[in-house]
């Protein structure tokens, strides 16, 4: 008997969140393609929360490319910055650059005085249908804010980003050591749960 590997569109041209997403999804049999690959256009992100956004993107292109169609929104949240950068975190700074949104929060942080501010990264993956949301999962990563960027792994505030349970930025980690802890791959991981029973 032939194992039928579903196809599954992954929401997202971030190739940084491309690479986390394949590498912590390679142990489900699926086909993973990406909205650009499938046609699907982008989605502006007009909503208030991750939720929303995540919500938006995955039926977007759910119903754009007739497939399961897995979306998330992440970002960094600093409670001390009412919880700013938020949904904002790619767009923070004019620019939007990784480089200028790093610049802009830890000007933010000094002009507030504070040291070392607790900060923590949200994603939120909504998998979708044609039909509508099946799944929607949380993940979190609590750490701080480091005045001095370090490292040159992963992508946007990762450098900033002290995380204690690795004892080191994420932009100092590996890759295996990242998706380990990290926001996205906790909940991937919990995705996949849901997911694995859905294609058997």
């Amino acid at each position: 008997m032939t194992e039928v590997i579903r196809k599954i569109v992954l929401a997202t041209r971030n190739m940084g969140k491309l690479r986390e997403m394949r590498e912590i999804l390679r142990e489900v049999k699926v086909e993973l393609t990406t909205a650009a690959d499938v046609g699907a256009p982008e989605v502006e992100e007009t909503g208030s929360t991750f939720e929303e956004n995540a919500t938006l993107k995955a039926l977007a292109v759910a119903r754009a490319s007739g497939l399961m169609a897995i979306a998330d929104d992440s970002g960094l949240e600093v409670p001390a910055l009412d919880n700013d950068p938020g949904v904002h975190s790619s767009r923070y700074s004019t620019e939007g650059t990784d480089a200028a949104n790093n610049v802009k929060l830890r000007e933010e942080i000094r002009r507030r005085g504070l040291t070392r501010p607790p900060a923590r990264f949200v994603c939120v993956m909504v998998l979708a249908t044609p039909e509508g949301v099946k799944f929607t999962v949380r993940g979190e990563v609590e750490g701080e804010i480091r005045e001095e960027p370090r490292g040159e792994s992963g992508f946007g505030y990762d450098p900033v980003f002290f995380c204690p349970e690795l004892g080191k930025t994420f932009g100092e980690a590996k890759p295996v050591e990242k998706e380990s802890v990290s926001h996205r791959g906790r909940a991937l991981r919990r995705l996949a749960e849901l997911l694995v029973p859905e294609l058997t």
